[in-house]
């Protein structure tokens, strides 16, 4: 399991709407799995799981993505799971790593 927290300034819907375009049009495996959207006062926050292949692991890794949103301010919080192959230990964590990397980029690319 890796973890990722990062706060920056937008709006809401339109980063939801934007991560789910670039990480499904960005992996020709990935899918949005299920998502769920409340709002608290003026307070938005969104849930979204997504999967994809990891050719690397040969399994299936999931990203959990949690955005909190109020006044302009993101908070966003991703955790992937699902990449390791063994029974006792968790080992091959690769494709775990390399989704949440390409998850940092996409953060990181969003204007």
């Amino acid at each position: 399991m890796a973890k990722w927290e990062q706060s920056l300034s937008g709006d809401f819907h339109h980063f939801c709407s934007y991560l789910k375009r670039q990480i499904i049009e960005g992996s020709m495996s990935a899918s949005l799995e299920d998502e769920s959207y409340r709002t608290i006062n003026d307070i938005h926050i969104g849930v979204l799981v997504f999967e994809r292949y990891s050719v690397m692991g040969s399994n299936r890794v999931s990203l959990n993505v949690t955005v909190i949103g109020a006044d302009g301010r993101l908070d966003v919080i991703a955790i992937t799971s699902g990449g390791s192959q063994a029974i006792l230990f968790k080992v091959n964590t690769w494709g775990e790593e390399s989704f949440l990397e390409l998850f940092q980029n996409y953060v990181g690319e969003y204007r």
